[in-house]
């Protein structure tokens, strides 16, 4: 069973990341204004999140892309407060409100999923 939720997990980071570059805007609009570059932003963010959902899969560097997965989720949750705050305000978001709220508690969840796979070995 963790063998799937480990490749499920770095096929979550991967199209997460590759999605950067397919819907941009999405994460534009969830940018906290103290962004200072959202489109430099947005680049990084993708290419972090698809070189950790591959390095996640590899066992020599599961365990620091595990913990870089947990850093990343950490430095993100602003923008995922953001997101709801702006659909607070009547921004369209594109998603149900009820989805950001739940959203910021599924973030302790992936903290948990990706610090629960580190030690894997497949």
């Amino acid at each position: 069973m963790k063998k799937f939720f480990l490749y499920a997990m770095g096929l979550f980071y991967v199209l997460a990341g590759l999605n950067h570059f397919f819907s941009p805007e999405f994460y534009y609009r969830m940018m906290p204004s103290f962004v200072p570059n959202i489109e430099l932003t947005n680049i990084i963010a993708g290419i972090v999140e698809i070189i950790l959902g591959i390095l996640v899969l590899i066992p020599s560097t599961r365990k620091v892309a595990c913990y870089g997965i947990i850093v990343l989720l950490i430095v993100v949750f602003p923008a995922n407060v953001q997101m709801l705050l702006n659909a607070l305000n009547g921004m369209d978001m594109g998603v149900p409100i009820i989805a950001l709220y739940a959203r910021l508690p599924i973030q302790i969840l992936f903290i948990y999923w990706s610090y629960a796979l580190k030690d894997y070995r497949a």
